[in-house]
């Protein structure tokens, strides 16, 4: 390789790492993600998704040597997951996953259903930055907080069903609900819960100062038909598609196992940084 070469290189190196650091434009970006996965429409293939997307966000984050947690999970009545609350912790994590915010849809041959018809399902994924006590922006009045303890219905061994280490924060002016069972420590269970309602609460105001920006719009819809960020098809093709970017790809089982995840999230970051430096009329 000549100098000249070794030199252009090094620009176009250069040159890709500034893009790429223009494509988190958040102030939060850099901060990990607390990432809630819930069922919508669709049954029990709903609840069955939502652990399909847990699956799928945890290789992801596997292969990004990110370190996850399991806050809370709400088992199905038959299969799968009615709602599970993810830690996601690693360079940029809600830089990267707040592009996942919004509803699924998946469509293929129900395993549920006898006489395998085709049905579609949704699940919300709600993304949000871990906030510290420490961050100014949100402040928990104390005397706002319902706080109850439970024992808890998940994995954990003995100790943890049968003491009430589980804890549930309710937030009273806004009736926002959080839960968190993952530690045997009912104090450390507290610490995460606090952390999940700052999140939520973050992102509430979020949304009511920025009612005019598209990329909240979808925040707001339910987990049903029309509402979609993405579809994942199954049958009778197999496609995976983002409805915001146009970003496609036929190969969904390497979707699915969290290995062609960044394609997604990378035209997202794109699409939502021309929206936002788009000169109006």
């Amino acid at each position: 390789m000549t100098q000249l070469e070794r030199e252009r290189a090094e620009i176009e190196s250069q040159l890709r790492a500034l893009e790429l650091d223009l494509l988190f434009t958040d102030p939060y970006s850099s901060h990990n993600a607390i990432l809630s996965i819930s069922a919508g429409a669709g049954g029990v293939d709903a609840q069955d998704w939502v652990e399909m997307l847990m699956r799928m966000y945890l290789k992801w984050a596997e292969r990004r040597r990110f370190k996850t947690e399991v806050l809370e999970a709400t088992p199905g009545e038959e299969a799968g997951l009615k709602g599970v609350s993810l830690l996601i912790a690693g360079p940029r994590a809600y830089g990267l996953l707040r592009s996942e915010h919004g509803v699924h849809r998946l469509v293929r041959i129900s395993p549920f259903d006898q006489n395998h018809r085709r049905h579609t399902s949704f699940a919300l994924v709600e993304v949000m930055p871990e906030l510290e006590e420490t961050d100014a922006q949100i402040k928990i009045d104390p005397d706002d907080l319902k706080i109850d303890t439970y024992r808890s219905t998940g994995a954990g061994g003995q100790h943890v069903n049968k003491t009430e280490s589980a804890v549930r924060i309710t937030h009273l002016p806004t009736g926002i609900v959080v839960t968190c069972q993952n530690e045997r420590s009912q104090l450390k269970n507290r610490e995460l819960a606090m952390k999940m309602l700052r999140g939520r609460l973050f992102e509430r105001q979020q949304e009511e100062s920025a009612k005019q920006r598209e990329a909240l719009k979808g925040a707001q819809m339910p987990a049903e038909f029309g509402s979609q960020i993405r579809n994942y098809v199954l049958q009778p093709y197999t496609l995976v598609k983002d409805v915001r970017t146009g970003y496609e790809t036929g190969n969904v089982e390497a979707v699915l196992n969290g290995g062609e995840i960044d394609p997604f999230i990378e035209g997202w970051l794109r699409w939502k940084l021309s929206h936002e430096t788009r000169v109006p009329n």
